[in-house]
């Protein structure tokens, strides 16, 4: 229609809907084996990821990354995930969860891959020692195929045949448009230089999320490095068993930049609390116990001590530095060290390094001022021109009530919306997926318009993030602000965010086109209305004209 000049390229980018956009990157069952869904079909949970994807039955990590190398296709279910279960989640075609919402740890990892997901499934009963699942009297055992539809959360038993997508031309042209029209960027979650990759093949213009954490169980080495740390005694044991993590981490961060090529990216240090990356079996107590040279029983009372009523609310991100300081120098080490390396080699390099669960200014000043006595003086070693930022994430209530005396030392910040959201509304992001159907639903209780973990609570969330945005200017009037929860990729929610003066938003790789699209729509939205306000009010019928007949004409030459 644009072609044929019907409509403008504005009006074309208006009529797009995101799932226009979404769908074109998911497989689908075919239509060859629609006839057999019913005759399939198990029960469903929450659809987390859209797609669909099909695999044979693993109930660990370890065994999904080991049928996985066998040349086996994985669904890998679990009642929860963590992060030590991501080498198996990488592993698997699709993932499948007994608990959890759209913003779980299942959903956001596996959102970030573009991979099928599923989760909430209570009517899963899974034991874990056999490694069985039953649901309505039927048990599937490890090795079962099952067929997941992410995009209506429906679980099928046996393995019914995908179809791939294939994006049309006419994709790469809105895509343009879309460029052309927004003034707001678009960044990516990305922890991998393969993630950085497929991003910037969306678009992206940069990493407003790169979470450090998940680095730490790319191979058993490094999972066994972390869990030393954890549960070692003393400083100079924690420093030991960091070393071994540093050069790991300074080579993904050489192939982040390297990928990047010259755009910004944010590294949010480590964030989760201890004990989710410790051993969770006997097995694996029994490996850390040789490796760490502690007896068995010493190891498991440490991880027994690193148990919270409510790790949300507990012994996690900045707080894990302030208390074991040689954390944050490691990861900051690597992240200039590789900023230093791909710098060398002609690559522009612009690392922003976040500090994540700001709750005081001190807090924040305190860290701030550790950063940068790691940083400056490998920099200056180099005799290097590496530029970088220090900022924070808000995503505490009185950090956005704080921002203010924040920004006095933080050079940008980056609203971590997912828990500004629990936080904020009292709700977990991991259970509440269990009863918010009955807050959107229409037909009953209709409290929330749509579930506040997957479009941004406007009315009260927005209000901390525009409070922050506001406070966080008045000191530092160039602060650099965006948004990195799950919200940045969600059209409403980014139109948001747009109102609000940000200067990027940031999502999942396959999310990165509907954030362009929202990013444009908004800016053809906002110049319409201020071109409707601009044009003068109808005359009411009957109503008398208030000036003479050729001041009128001087007036509408004027107009």
């Amino acid at each position: 229609m644009v072609k044929e000049r019907l409509i403008t390229k504005e009006e074309a980018v208006g009529r797009i809907t995101p799932e226009d956009i979404e769908r074109m990157f998911y497989p689908v069952i075919s239509e060859t084996d629609k006839s057999k869904l019913k005759s399939s079909y198990i029960g469903e949970g929450i659809n987390a990821v859209p797609g669909a994807a099909a695999g044979q039955i693993m109930f660990t990590a370890e065994d999904a990354e080991n049928a996985f190398n066998k040349g086996m296709k994985v669904i890998l279910v679990r009642k929860e995930t963590s992060p030590e279960d991501v080498g198996g989640m990488h592993a698997a075609q699709g993932i499948l969860t007994a608990t959890g919402g759209k913003t779980s740890h299942a959903a956001v990892v596996a959102r970030g891959w573009g991979k099928c997901c599923v989760v909430g499934a209570e009517i899963l009963d899974i034991n874990a020692e056999k490694k069985t699942m039953t649901v309505k009297g039927k048990t599937y055992k490890q090795g079962d195929w099952l067929t997941l539809d992410g995009s209506t959360g429906s679980i099928y038993a046996g393995q019914l045949a995908l179809k791939d997508p294939i994006l049309p031309p006419e994709f790469k042209v809105l895509m343009g448009w879309c460029d052309t029209i927004r003034t707001v960027n678009v960044r990516t979650n990305a922890d991998s230089p393969s993630d950085a990759k497929k991003a910037i093949e969306m678009g992206a213009e940069g990493i407003g999320l790169c979470r450090t954490e998940h680095m730490f169980f790319e191979g058993r080495d490094r999972q066994l490095a972390i869990q030393t740390m954890i549960v070692a005694d003393t400083k100079e044991d924690r420093v030991k068993a960091l070393s071994k993590l540093l050069p790991y981490q300074r080579k993904d961060f050489e192939g982040i930049f390297d990928a990047m090529n010259g755009k910004p990216v944010t590294i949010r240090l480590i964030d989760p609390p201890l004990h989710e990356f410790t051993p969770k079996d006997a097995a694996g107590i029994k490996e850390l116990s040789k490796v760490a040279k502690m007896p068995e029983d010493k190891v498991r009372a440490r991880i027994d001590q690193l148990h919270e009523s409510n790790p949300m609310l507990g012994h996690r991100g900045c707080r894990l530095c302030i208390t074991y300081p040689e954390i944050l120098e490691m990861q900051v080490q690597a992240i200039i060290e590789a900023a230093v390396s791909v710098a060398k080699k002609g690559k522009k390099v612009f690392p922003e390094i976040m500090i994540p669960l700001t709750i005081a200014e001190k807090e924040f000043n305190i860290l701030e001022e550790r950063v940068r006595a790691v940083a400056d003086p490998i920099i200056k070693a180099a005799k290097s021109k590496v530029k970088y930022l220090v900022g924070t994430m808000i995503e505490i209530p009185r950090a956005a009530l704080m921002a203010n005396r924040i920004a006095e030392k933080a050079e940008f910040f980056s609203f971590g919306t997912n828990d500004l959201t629990q936080m904020t509304m009292g709700l977990s992001r991991d259970d509440a997926g269990r009863f918010l159907p009955e807050y959107v639903d229409e037909k009953k209780a209709a409290i929330f318009k749509a579930d506040p973990f997957q479009v941004l609570d406007q009315e009260g969330v927005g209000q901390l993030v525009k409070m922050g945005i506001e406070r966080g200017r008045s000191t530092r009037p160039n602060l650099k602000v965006g948004i990195c929860g799950e919200h940045g990729g969600e059209l409403s929610s980014v139109k948001f965010c747009c109102a609000q003066g940000m200067n990027y938003v940031s999502c999942s790789p396959y999310r990165v086109p509907i954030a362009r699209l929202a990013c444009a729509q908004y800016e053809v939205e906002s110049k319409a209305k201020k071109s409707s306000a601009k044009k003068p009010a109808a005359k009411k019928a009957g109503a008398k004209p208030m000036m003479k007949k050729a001041p009128a004409r001087k007036a509408a030459k004027r107009k």
